[in-house]
């Protein structure tokens, strides 16, 4: 992920190098170069547009000017900008007063909801929380069995009372899931719903009626960052139809462009909370804007 984007920023970054003063024409290059490396990366356009904006602005006052070394100081600017796109600092999720946590995962069939609901069970067991997974995704075919198996793996109960495969109501499912967390005292209640095959309006709407029945703490979107542009564009129809207050992006251990991890923030509002890089249940961490930003440019590399 990213390594191609890497090179790209590297080899731009490499040109500026020697040169004691960088005049508008450096400038206006370097902006132009990392603009087509964003774009090839599928980044998406007003993303792009907001942060070569601001690149150009920092690297044409006097912070640039005046710097001792010029070049190094533009990597920095890129750097805090990098940052800033991928969400600036990283957020927690945000626990009720009064358990029980409600978190509701949402996204496009495919996108690894299942596995990841796993994933984040494990890991709020490991936090000291006592989670409980909720098969409200009904659609699928297996989908409970499947986050039965996960549940099972991570050592998290899962509430199950419908056997899927298209027969049950998801939206009682969950309902009774966080009844269920409260009469046990679960802290945590993740609720996986059924994934969209795109912009489904009736999917949408089961999605609010889910929402609407347990209120949830944290609706967070899960992201296939494989998927670029489209997964940009079918979060954004989500984000207006449902709403939720983060993302978690899967499948960032792939060879793709990396383009969501870079425009989601943008074009959403929402900030990425959690990134899952493997198939292990432990392969799955807080997501820190800095540290994404610092691998994108390969520090040790441009820096040298």
């Amino acid at each position: 992920m990213f390594a191609s984007l890497s090179d790209r920023l590297s080899a731009t970054f490499k040109s500026l190098r020697g040169k004691g003063r960088l005049s508008e024409a450096d400038i206006e290059t370097t902006v132009s170069q990392i603009r087509r490396a964003l774009l090839d990366a599928d980044v998406a356009v007003p993303a792009v547009r907001s942060f070569t904006a601001a690149v150009r602005e920092r690297a044409g006052s006097a912070e640039v000017s005046q710097a001792l070394n010029p070049a190094q100081q533009v990597v920095k600017i890129v750097h805090e900008q990098l940052i800033e796109i991928l969400g600036g600092d990283s957020r927690e999720i945000t626990f009720a007063k009064h358990p029980p946590t409600v978190i509701m995962l949402a996204g496009l069939q495919g996108a690894g909801k299942t596995t990841l609901a796993g994933k984040l069970g494990a890991w709020l067991k490991e936090q000291g929380h006592t989670p409980l997974l909720v098969a409200a995704d009904l659609q699928r075919p297996n989908a409970v069995t499947q986050l039965q198996v996960v549940g099972d793996r991570a050592g998290v109960p899962v509430w199950a009372p419908e056997p899927g495969n298209g027969v049950g109501d998801p939206v009682a499912t969950a309902r009774s899931g966080v009844d269920q967390a409260r009469e046990k005292y679960h802290d945590v209640v993740v609720v996986d719903t059924a994934g969209r095959l795109g912009v489904d309006t009736e999917m949408m709407q089961q999605a609010i009626d889910i929402r609407d029945a347990v209120r949830p703490d944290e609706i967070l979107f899960v992201v296939d960052a494989m998927i670029g542009q489209d997964a940009v564009t079918t979060a954004q129809a989500f984000s207006e139809g449902v709403g939720f207050t983060g993302v978690v992006l899967s499948k960032l251990d792939g060879d793709a462009r990396g383009g969501a991890a870079l425009s989601i923030r943008t074009v959403t509002g929402a900030p990425v909370l959690f990134a899952s890089t493997g198939e292990q249940l432990g392969d799955f961490e807080r997501f820190h804007p800095d540290r994404m930003a610092s691998r994108i440019l390969d520090m040790g590399d441009v820096l040298t």
